[in-house]
């Protein structure tokens, strides 16, 4: 986001957008235009397209009915050639060259598992200090170690969880400890498989970080394959999103530490920042406030989101501006009123508006104005934003409204962001669109990219179930190798060709024949869109239609249910709309998720007893709060509970009132609880021991019933996903396709597209559109190898142009990334120092460099040297040198290099005394202060560095005009604006440090209280600017 302003160059080649040529026509397939020409014939209505042999009929449909005839009549098909059928399907790589690559070192932990299955836990217990032992004698030796630690791991796993991990799983966990990427298809266990490379490279002391998506994620994984690394000796951490700053360095310090990626980022920051404010209010940031350790070894579950998806925007921590304005407003109305194309053109590509002539001119006339770009009012960025939010973010598809408040959709999870807003003003610009409150503006204190971020670690790896097709992003940016991880079972799912329509109302019609058509047979089926606005659109279809189905996206009353929904989105018959969000972090298991459903069940017991009701919690302005419920439909659980089932429940669910007290729960607190008694972690508590048992007992009930539902879908042919329009990446097709066929269960995928979709209308140029004129086709699927080649052709190039935005940000964040070293280093000196004297003496000797240079120059004769202006200038610096005269100067400085030792021997010198000078009035207050003022300095200092790199940034953008490389451009102002920020600091510092004078105060312990230690000056005494 903080790029959007970048000037991103003509990305792609013009060739790629080219119009067709007169030979167009010859180039089609004949007998691809003879069955058009015969299907015009027959077609009048909206249409099915079935296949028969090799044959395409176009069959006549009546209303909503479907024809029938199965024994001839079977899948819908207007193949498009297999549209990047091989692509999707990760090439012909099944990962068989891994599994022979690994096989040895496999073959070698499983020669182990026989000996350790019989040693006795305590015995299992010890082998973890051996090897702990072995690795700090000579960390190089990690390798060797490997079969013996991972033998360890699997056997501590079949104790404690009861799983024991398959021979993929090993070959997963040494491609983790290689340094590399592990491609594992959904279902195969890589929460699991994380343990095995944590374990082993935790044996250093060094720690290790695991890295997830979400709280939830980090939080289930350390409580349940936590366990493992638990038993054998190792300390697990935890962070999570309300935890303070002690709990937060606690967690850090253990040997495996789950965290998510934001978080992570977020504490590297805040740990390189200090704010004024907190300064002066509790004294100076000490090296014990830190909160993370260094960085060893770090291992990301699903790399590819962190890593590609989030890589976009940078993390940023801001404070707050200057109050919101009425402008935003104002803008709003303007926006409103302005017409496209008359008075502004729209950039779908870049994401980006531009006023016309017309609309610069009106623009100025309603506000009043000669120059929008009247640096006092700046209205130009207030339009421009207005209109962009006006015509590029669009409710219910980049964001929804909560209560008064403007919140994110991810576009690749799906999910709300919440706590995350847009940059620039652009976030107010929405708001003021929507007529909601605007809340401040925002300015930045400190930022670092994902991909600066996380390649300070100095072994990085990751896991996901789509890295392939981004293989050399990976490869370029972090020098991380993708390696695909064989499946423990053969998948058998189907990926059938894509459906391709002219126009949208032809693809959403032909997509509900297709789940009608599934329903009857009993297939539960999964259709992805892309936004909120689809899944709803699709749903009055469906209700239309008569087909009970499920919405699952970004809607808050829609994020409720979300477990609900997934829980039977497996289940016999089943249709589940959902936007991306089912992509990632759930297993849709055919037959129904018992686990689910028991948790459920639990939950709508449990919670009405234990949790405090709502109060003053703003729903709507115009209804009542309704009154919470934590009820489901009774038609999610296949069968009521047997009589012994329904008393262990209750049982438990009294227990829970009566020790933590009734309805007097947070529901937050209450869900955490909840969530904890339906895992597997270890236990003492007697109450979450009596939920977990009622739990496990409920699961079994469900079980029965669920497997025999199972084999009922397996026999139907497993769950059908539907694809509505493909993403701007082949990666989140792939994810999911992935959602059906997880271990070896039987499945298929089907997309329907239209050339109207988005990426075909903003990235497939005259192309397409030509050729679909050419066709004179209106409503009926296509095939054509030239149309395969083109829509392929629009993907790569959404591809492409995304992976360059992020190479951009990446290529500006590494300027900015050694700046950031170099002040961090700096600062983290100044906070780690027992005694600073050594680094502001070098202060000093540099400060005088600088004053001798601004006043008298080392090239100028030395006739014009003007001592009278360089002792003025020494002596508004520092008043120790009052007794600096002409003649003394004279007789110092036969030569520049000469006067130039001396003022040095001054300034140092100077230094001395001043710190003699307050140590005698108040001993230890000089270290004090000086940490203080460079803490401070740097923090300030750093703070509007970021902001003249911002504005750099954005006017370099225009430079590529004039035949200049913007990024050259901003690495050369922006290296002379860190030596000019360097110099001032330090500049700034030493005048501090000459001009100090403690001040003693009557009652020490009432300044204390109120903040400042008795020891740390005025914010006044050192915030004056030092000039040379």
């Amino acid at each position: 986001m903080a790029l959007a302003s970048v000037s991103h160059g003509n990305t792609f080649s013009s060739s790629s957008s080219s119009i067709l040529t007169s030979n167009f026509h010859h180039s089609l397939n004949p007998n691809f235009t003879k069955n058009l020409q015969s299907s015009r014939e027959c077609v009048n209505t909206s249409s099915s397209i079935f296949r028969c042999g090799n044959k395409h009929r176009f069959l006549q449909s009546d209303g909503n009915r479907v024809a029938r005839d199965r024994k001839t009549l079977t899948v819908t098909a207007a193949s498009l050639g297999g549209l990047l059928g091989g692509i999707f399907k990760g090439g012909a790589d099944t990962g068989e060259s891994t599994r022979q690559q690994y096989a040895a070192t496999v073959a070698l932990i499983n020669s182990l598992e026989s000996e350790l299955s019989s040693v006795p836990d305590s015995v299992l217990r010890e082998r973890t200090e051996q090897l702990k032992q072995r690795a700090r004698q000579s960390p190089q030796s990690l390798d060797s170690l490997l079969p013996e630690a991972f033998a360890v791991v699997r056997e501590a796993s079949k104790r404690v969880l009861g799983l024991r991990p398959f021979d993929v799983q090993l070959i997963g966990g040494m491609v983790l400890h290689k340094g590399e990427i592990a491609e594992m298809r959904t279902g195969e266990g890589k929460t699991l498989v994380a343990i095995l490379p944590a374990y082993l490279n935790a044996l250093t002391g060094k720690g290790v970080h695991i890295v997830t998506v979400n709280d939830y994620l980090a939080r289930r994984d350390c409580e349940w394959v936590g366990q493992v690394a638990r038993f054998l000796g190792l300390s697990v951490g935890l962070i999570q999103q309300n935890m303070t700053s002690e709990e937060r360095r606690q967690n850090y310090l253990c040997d495996i530490t789950y965290v998510t990626n934001s978080e992570l980022g977020f504490d590297y920051l805040r740990d390189n920042l200090a704010m004024e404010i907190l300064i002066i209010l509790f004294g100076p940031q000490s090296v014990d406030e830190l909160v993370i350790r260094g960085f060893n070894y770090c291992v990301i579950d699903e790399v590819d989101s962190i890593l590609i998806d989030e890589a976009r925007t940078p993390l940023i921590i801001s404070g707050p501006a200057e109050k919101p304005s009425e402008q935003y407003y104002k803008a709003a109305k303007i926006a409103t009123a302005f017409e496209r194309d008359i008075h502004y053109t729209v950039d779908e590509k870049q994401k980006n508006v531009l006023l016309t002539e017309q609309g610069y001119a009106d623009a100025e006339e309603i506000l009043e104005v000669n120059d929008l770009y009247d640096p006092r009012e700046q209205w130009a960025s207030f339009i421009i934003n207005a209109i962009k939010a006006k015509e590029l973010f669009l409710r219910d598809v980049n964001y929804i409204i909560r209560g008064k408040e403007v919140l994110i959709v991810d576009e690749f999870s799906g999910r709300v962001m919440q706590g995350r807003r847009w940059s620039d003003g652009l976030h107010q610009a929405v708001e003021a669109k929507e007529r909601l409150p605007i809340q401040n503006e925002t300015v930045t204190l400190a930022s670092i990219s994902y991909q600066n971020f996380f390649l300070q670690f100095p072994k990085l790896c990751g896991m996901t179930g789509t890295a392939a097709t981004e293989s050399s992003e990976f490869e370029s940016i972090y020098k991380l190798k993708v390696t695909i991880v064989p499946t423990n079972k053969p998948m058998i799912r189907k990926d059938e060709s894509d459906v391709v329509f002219r126009a949208t109302n032809g693809k959403w019609q032909a997509v509900v024949v297709e789940i009608s058509r599934m329903n009857k047979t009993g297939r539960p089926v999964l259709v992805g869109t892309t936004s909120v606005e689809q899944s709803d659109l699709l749903s009055t279809q469906l209700r239309e239609a008569g087909i009970p189905h499920e919405v699952l996206n970004a809607k808050p009353e829609n994020v409720e249910r979300e477990a609900e929904i997934v829980a039977q989105s497996g289940r016999l018959g089943a249709v589940t709309i959902a936007t991306n969000m089912a992509g990632r972090g759930t297993d849709i298991i055919l037959g129904g998720n018992a686990e689910f459903m028991a948790r459920l069940k639990l939950r709508e017991l449990l919670m009405p007893s234990v949790v405090k009701p709502a109060e003053g919690v703003f729903v709507s302005v115009k209804k009542a709060p309704p009154k919470k419920t934590w009820k489901v439909s009774e038609s999610l659980f296949p069968c009521a509970l047997s009589e012994e089932t329904t008393k262990v429940v209750e049982e438990a669910v009294q227990s829970a009132a009566s020790s933590w007290g009734r309805r007097s729960l947070p529901e937050l607190e209450a869900e955490e609880r909840l969530s904890y008694a339906c895992e597997k972690g270890p236990t003492q508590d007697e109450v979450i021991a009596k939920l977990r048992h009622s739990f496990i007992e409920v699961a079994k009930e469900y079980k029965a019933y669920t497997e025999e539902e199972k084999k009922k879908v397996v026999a139907a042919g497993g769950l059908h996903v539907v694809g509505t329009e493909r993403h701007e990446s082949r990666r989140i097709d792939n994810q999911l396709r992935g959602r059906s066929g997880r271990q070896g269960d039987p499945g298929s995928t089907r997309f329907f597209l239209s050339l109207e979709d988005n990426i075909f209308r903003i990235f497939g140029g005259d192309r397409i559109q030509g050729m679909m004129r050419a066709f004179r086709v209106e409503d009926l699927p296509i095939e054509s190898k030239m149309l395969t080649k083109a829509l392929d052709e629009a993907q790569r190039k959404v591809e492409n142009y995304f992976f360059d935005i992020r190479k951009q940000l990446f290529e500006y964040d590494e300027v900015l990334n050694s700046q950031r070293d170099r002040v961090y280093t700096e600062r983290r000196r100044a906070l780690e120092s027992e005694d600073l004297q050594s680094l502001l003496i070098e202060y000093s000797e540099l400060t005088m460099d600088d004053i001798l240079e601004a006043n008298i120059g080392s090239d100028a004769p030395k006739e014009n040297w003007d001592f009278e202006k360089l002792i003025a200038k020494l002596q508004q610096y520092c008043y120790l040198l009052n007794d600096l005269t002409p003649d003394l100067l004279v007789s110092k400085s036969s030569t520049y290099e000469n006067l130039r030792n001396y003022l040095r021997l001054r300034g140092r010198e100077a230094y001395l005394q001043k710190r003699d000078i307050v140590d005698r009035e108040a001993p230890g207050l000089m270290k004090e202060a000086e940490r203080f003022l460079i803490l401070s300095n740097i923090d300030r200092l750093w703070k509007e560095h970021l902001q003249a790199l911002k504005f750099v940034q954005q006017a370099v953008g225009l430079r590529g005009y004039a035949q200049r490389d913007p990024l050259i451009e901003y690495k050369l102002e922006g290296y002379n604006l860190f030596i000019e920020m360097m110099a001032q600091i330090r500049r700034n510092v030493i005048y501090s440090i000459y001009q100090f004078k403690p001040v003693m105060v009557k009652d020490p312990a009432k300044t204390r209280n109120n903040g400042t230690n008795g020891s740390v000056p005025p914010p006044s005494s050192v915030s004056s600017e030092a000039k040379v």
